[in-house]
């Protein structure tokens, strides 16, 4: 009867929680909750669906740990707790073979497994394709340039100039995107790393000075848009310490329809910004000039 008493209280915990976690319906869990809590909307580029993947079913795993983890914690505070007038010593073991095993080749098989899914994942979205468009982006202290190379067309801009938390949007420089259309993205930096990170697209990558890292993305779907028709840009950051004004470094991106980002190439041009800005010193152009404000502004920077 000892025995089934205890078994009762051990196996009670691990019910509740296995309760707790696989109630509810499929339909009624938020879609924040389904993407693992993660910004964005399903299906906002090619790759993002397989990053929820891996990243939900990490957690699914690890979660499933815990829970046998949790369960045998219970298990041993009810079934070997100190018993009122027992105050004998404990039996004492010096090792158990097959617990140590389990200890060395669960952990061992999670590591291999986690490893193994991460590689085919990150092969598949670090995979060359023919891109429609091929923009350059530029890091620099503190803000981006935006090389649009088949377009012959550029954007540059400033870092992030806030009021408070307010006051800066319009000044971010903006990258375009047209939607459904393969993009690859040239990363280069013109002083320190940085790292180029649009944040819906849960995809970030390094950007080192003196060589060009790539990625590959195609958009799916399109920015939103207010109630005057204008676009709601995803958000873009440096994700890369990267000095003192590291937290303005911030961009726009707008995923938009094919004629729309015509447009807004077109729009480029006729203020000025045909052709490409460049590494040559003398070019006016010149990616290495370092006139981003407020970082060289001494009134500014006090």
């Amino acid at each position: 009867m000892r025995l089934k008493t205890r078994l009762k209280w051990a196996v009670l915990p691990i019910a509740l929680v296995s309760l707790l976690s696989l109630s509810g319906c499929a339909a009624l869990i938020p879609t924040d909750v389904s993407r693992g809590f993660l910004p964005g909307v399903p299906g906002v580029t090619n790759q993002t669906d397989r990053i929820v993947s891996l990243w939900n079913g990490s957690w699914i795993v690890l979660l499933g740990v815990g829970i046998v983890a949790w369960g045998l914690m219970a298990f041993a505070a009810i079934v070997y707790r100190r018993r009122k007038g027992d105050n004998s010593i404990p039996v004492q073991l010096r090792y158990n073979m097959p617990i140590e095993t389990l200890f060395t080749v669960i952990p061992l098989i999670l590591v291999i497994g986690f490893f193994a899914f991460t590689v085919r994942d990150m092969n598949a979205i670090e995979q060359p394709v023919t891109p429609a468009h091929t923009i350059q982006a530029v890091g620099k202290q503190w803000s981006w340039d935006f090389n649009y190379v088949d377009e012959n067309t550029y954007e540059t801009g400033i870092q992030s100039q806030f009021a408070g938390e307010t006051g800066s949007e319009k000044a971010l420089p903006t990258l375009w995107l047209p939607v459904n259309k393969a993009i690859e993205f040239d990363l280069t930096s013109r002083d320190v790393i940085h790292s180029f990170w649009i944040v819906d697209f849960l995809y970030k990558k390094d950007v080192f000075p003196g060589r060009t890292n790539k990625f590959w993305v195609t958009p799916q779907v399109e920015s939103p848009k207010d109630a005057q028709g204008n676009y709601i840009p995803y958000k873009g950051k440096c994700a890369e310490l990267c000095g003192e004004y590291h937290s303005m470094m911030l961009f726009n991106v707008i995923v938009s329809s094919q004629a729309d980002f015509d447009k807004h190439m077109s729009d480029l041009r006729a203020q000025g910004n045909a052709g490409q800005l460049t590494a040559d010193p003398l070019d006016p152009n010149n990616l290495n000039r370092n006139g981003n404000l407020p970082g060289d502004n001494p009134s500014v920077r006090g």
